[in-house]
C-alpha cells in the first residue's frame, strides 16, 4: 500500500516533501520540538533513494537528476516558506512595498531552496539504503549548511544545529567544536533512525539506533558539569559592571515628528531610572529614534544633561552620517550625559533590501528604496572592533548580525561582553523574534562571556557566559532588567571551521571505508 502511495509522481515529488519541510518549522523556537526531526530527515533520505530508484520507470516522464532536483525544492520551498514567512512582515510598512508581498513570500524561499535543491542534485545519484549513504547525506546537508551561511553575504538561519536552543546542557560542546562542527554531528544524530530502513540484522539496528540517547546523553553530562564548574568561576570575578538594559515596547512607525522623538526620549529615560550614585551601563535597542540620525537628535541634548551624570553610559542603535565619505551607517554609539559620541561601531553584515539595496542605481529607476525609513542604502562597516569603556571590552552587534558566528571567531581575545541590539518590530507577532533570540544563546556560549541583548518588540535578556537566561522580557513587555555583570573573558579561541572541516574529511574516509569494504 505504502509503495502505491509513493508511486505517485504529484505526491512524492512536490507535496510529501513540502509538508515535511513545513513540518521542520517545529523543531525551532518557539516550539523546540527538537524530537520531530528523527522523523523527517530519515524519511527525506528514504525518499531520494526510492527516486533514484523509481526514476527509471514509475517517474521515468521526467529526466533523473530533474526528478531530484523537484524533489529538494519542495522540501527547500516549505522550509523556509514556515520559517521566515514573518520577513513579509517588513514590507507592510511603507505602501509602496505591500505590492511586493505575494512575490516575496514566494521569490525569498523558492531562492534559498536552491540550497536543498542542489544538494539532492549533487548527492541523490549515489544514495542507497547503506551505511555509507547516511554518512554522505548528512556530511552533504551540513556542508549544504556552511555554504548558505558563507555566500551571498549568508543567511545561517535555522541551522539544525538551533533546534536545541531548549537544552543549554546539551549545547555546551559549542564551545569545543564550533556551530558548523555541533551542527554536522546532530545532523547524524538525527539520521540515526534511518538505519531501520536498512537490510542489516536487528540487533545491529538496534545498537546503532541506542547510540542516540548515548552521545545526547554524553553531551549533556559534559555540557552539566562545564555549568557547575562554571558557578565557582561566576562567583570568583572581581571585574564587574552594573547594567540597565531597556526595552521600551516602541510601535515601529515611520515620518515621526520632532516631538514624537523627543516623548520617545522621555519614556526611554522613564524606563532606565537613572540613579546618579551608580556608574551604569544603559543599553537600549536598535531603532528607539525611528530613522532620525545622530545629528538631528543633537537638540535633545539638554534633556539627556538633566537626567544622566558623570556615572552614566548610554548605548543605543542611530543613523550616523559621515559628511566626508558621503555615506550613512546604521551606528551602535556610547554617548555621556552631554551626548558626546565616545565609541561607535558601524554595523557590518546589512539586510539585502532592508538596510541597502542591491543594483541600486538601477533599481531607483523603477522607484524603489531599502525597505527601512528613508532613501539612502546604509553604507557598510569595514572593520571589526571592540568597543573599549573604562574595564569594559565589548564585542558589539547590531541586529542580525547576531546569528553569524565568524563575529565571536574574530572577536579580540579580551572580549569580556557581548552587547546586542536588535528592532524587532519589523517582524511583528510572529515567530520571528523567539528565532531571533535563540541564535544570542548559542553565541554567548560560543565566546564564553556574558551577552546583553536590548530588542525593541523582541525579546530582551541578559544570558550567562553558558548560555542561562539570568533575567528577560518578552516582546510585549516594556520595562528594564538590571545585573551587576561579571566581566569574564574566554580562555581560547574557537577555530570553527577548522574543526568542521576536520570532521567533513573525517566523514569521507568513513564512506570510502564502508564503499571498499563493500566492493570487496
Amino acid at each position: 500500500m505504502i509503495e502505491t502511495f509513493l508511486n505517485n509522481r504529484l505526491l512524492t515529488l512536490y507535496i510529501i516533501p513540502f509538508i515535511l519541510g513545513c513540518l521542520c518549522v517545529f523543531s525551532f523556537q518557539p516550539y523546540n520540538f527538537s524530537l520531530i526531526n528523527f522523523i523527517i530527515l530519515p524519511i527525506f533520505f528514504y525518499l531520494l533513494v526510492h527516486i533514484k530508484k523509481k526514476s527509471k520507470s514509475i517517474y521515468r516522464k521526467k529526466p533523473f537528476k530533474k526528478n531530484l532536483f523537484i524533489f529538494g525544492t519542495a522540501f527547500g520551498f516549505g522550509f523556509f516558506l514556515s520559517s521566515i514567512y514573518w520577513i513579509m512582515n517588513s514590507l507592510t510598512f511603507d505602501d509602496n512595498f505591500k505590492i511586493l508581498i505575494p512575490f516575496g513570500i514566494i521569490l525569498i524561499p523558492l531562492f534559498l531552496s536552491l540550497f536543498f535543491s542542489l544538494l539532492t542534485l549533487c548527492i541523490g545519484p549515489y544514495l542507497n539504503l547503506n551505511i555509507r549513504s547516511i554518512i554522505l547525506f548528512s556530511s552533504g546537508l551540513a556542508f549544504s549548511d556552511y555554504i548558505r551561511a558563507n555566500v551571498f553575504s549568508g543567511f545561517p538561519w535555522n541551522l539544525w544545529a538551533y533546534s536545541f536552543s531548549w537544552s543549554i546542557e546539551i549545547i555546551q560542546i559549542l564551545e569545543k567544536l564550533g556551530l558548523f562542527a555541533f551542527n554536522l554531528i546532530l545532523i547524524t544524530i538525527f539520521m540515526i533512525p534511518a538505519i531501520f530502513f536498512l537490510k542489516i540484522n536487528f540487533s545491529k539496528k538496534i545498537s546503532y539506533f541506542l547510540l542516540v540517547p548515548l552521545i545526547l546523553f554524553s553531551f549533556y553530562i559534559y555540557g552539566d558539569h562545564s555549568i557547575n564548574q562554571n558557578q565557582q568561576r561566576v562567583n570568583s570575578v572581581d571585574e564587574k559592571f552594573y547594567i540597565k538594559v531597556i526595552s521600551p515596547n516602541f510601535k515601529l512607525e515611520y515620518g515621526l515628528n520632532s516631538k514624537q522623538i523627543e516623548k520617545r526620549l522621555i519614556n526611554l529615560i522613564k524606563y532606565s531610572d537613572p540613579d546618579k550614585d551608580i556608574k551604569t551601563l544603559f543599553v537600549w535597542p536598535e531603532g528607539v529614534f525611528s530613522g532620525y540620525s545622530y545629528s538631528e537628535i543633537l537638540g535633545l541634548k539638554k534633556i539627556f544633561s538633566d537626567n544622566f551624570n558623570k556615572n552614566h553610559f548610554i548605548l543605543f542603535g542611530i543613523n550616523k552620517a559621515d559628511n566626508e565619505k558621503g555615506a550613512l551607517y546604521n551606528s551602535l554609539v556610547i554617548v555621556n550625559k552631554d551626548m558626546e559620541i565616545l565609541k561607535e561601531y558601524k554595523k557590518q553584515k546589512l539586510v539585502p533590501f532592508g538596510e541597502f539595496l542591491p543594483f541600486e542605481k538601477l533599481l531607483n529607476k523603477f522607484g524603489l528604496k531599502k525597505i527601512t525609513e528613508g532613501y539612502e542604502s546604509f553604507a557598510r562597516g569595514k572593520k571589526q572592533e571592540n568597543i573599549k569603556i573604562d574595564e569594559l571590552n565589548i564585542l558589539p552587534l547590531i541586529c542580525y548580525e547576531i546569528i553569524f558566528t565568524k563575529f565571536i571567531q574574530h572577536a579580540h581575545i579580551d572580549t569580556n561582553l557581548v552587547i546586542n541590539i536588535s528592532e524587532d518590530g519589523w517582524f511583528g507577532s510572529s515567530i520571528g523574534p523567539h528565532q531571533h533570540f535563540a541564535k544570542a544563546i548559542y553565541r554567548s556560549i560560543e565566546q564564553n562571556s556574558y551577552l546583553i541583548r536590548s530588542a525593541n518588540k523582541g525579546v530582551s535578556a541578559i544570558i550567562n557566559n553558558k548560555g542561562k537566561i539570568i533575567k528577560k522580557l518578552n516582546p510585549s513587555e516594556a520595562g528594564n532588567i538590571e545585573l551587576d555583570v561579571p566581566l569574564i573573558r574566554s580562555k581560547n579561541k574557537n577555530k570553527n571551521d577548522l574543526i568542521f572541516f576536520v570532521l567533513l574529511i573525517t566523514y569521507i574516509f568513513i564512506f570510502n571505508y564502508y564503499k571498499k569494504n563493500n566492493e570487496k
